[in-house]
């Protein structure tokens, strides 16, 4: 029933940009806050930086200042957008919608980043 789809992902090099997005289907997107999380080999899943319903953001320490977050929710897309790359960057990139008030959230398969020193 519902769907998410990451795309944008690739090789970059270091100091490099990327712009993830994730494409939501099959719900009302608007009811959901939306978040990029990321998973290295051997490390536990991490958030990387969430949006609200309404659009405030919140970012981990270790992108903040470097990748934003943003919706669209005409296009039902969440977007991220990854500035100054670093090696440590490197991971799969997953979106993640978490619909208000049930904590029901949904997840899509991942997009891998990789950059190079």
């Amino acid at each position: 029933q519902v769907q998410l789809v990451e795309s944008g992902g690739g090789l970059v090099q270091a100091g490099g940009s990327l712009r993830l997005s994730c494409a939501a289907s099959r719900i009302t997107f608007s009811y959901y806050s939306m978040g990029w999380y990321r998973q290295a080999p051997g490390k536990q899943r991490e958030m990387v930086a969430s949006i609200s319903r309404t659009g405030s953001t919140n970012t981990a320490d270790s992108v903040k200042g470097r990748f934003s977050i943003s919706r669209d929710n005409a296009k039902n897309t969440v977007y991220l957008q990854m500035n100054s790359l670093r090696p440590e960057d490197t991971a799969v990139y997953y979106c993640n919608a978490e619909q208000a008030y049930t904590g029901n959230d949904f997840w899509g398969q991942g997009t891998q980043v990789t950059v190079s020193s």
